[in-house]
């Protein structure tokens, strides 16, 4: 009964869903150009930060096309620096715990307390 039911759908290779009533996210398209002069063409949402930089097809860095003209209405075009590990743990902990830490995990170790690996 099964094998009648499915007989012609296709199942797997078409979907049974239709886009009929379905609002697609906003979205943009954004050109970059490496140095070959290859141009790639990449939609991004609306809401999504936009690399400066992507890889082109030739596996080359592509650079964003008009990358002079500001996107952001709000006029700060200074990018934050990248957090390292270590901003992140100084957010956490100050020097001194650290060197204190450090001791603490290095007389353990003198002591035993961890195997050796070998």
């Amino acid at each position: 009964m099964a094998e009648r039911s499915l007989r012609g759908t296709s199942i797997g290779s078409k979907s049974l869903e239709s886009d009929v009533g379905v609002d697609f996210a906003s979205r943009h398209d954004v050109a970059y150009v490496c140095p070959d002069g290859h141009r790639t063409i990449v939609p991004f949402s609306t809401d999504a930060e936009i690399p400066e930089k992507w890889e082109c097809r030739c596996g080359k860095i592509a650079v964003r096309e008009n990358a002079d003209d500001s996107d952001s209405d709000d006029g700060s075009d200074s990018k934050k620096p990248q957090r390292t590990h270590w901003d992140m743990l100084l957010e956490r902990r100050t020097i001194p715990e650290l060197q204190a830490l450090l001791e603490k995990r290095l007389k353990m170790h003198r002591e035993g307390w961890f195997p050796d690996y070998e």
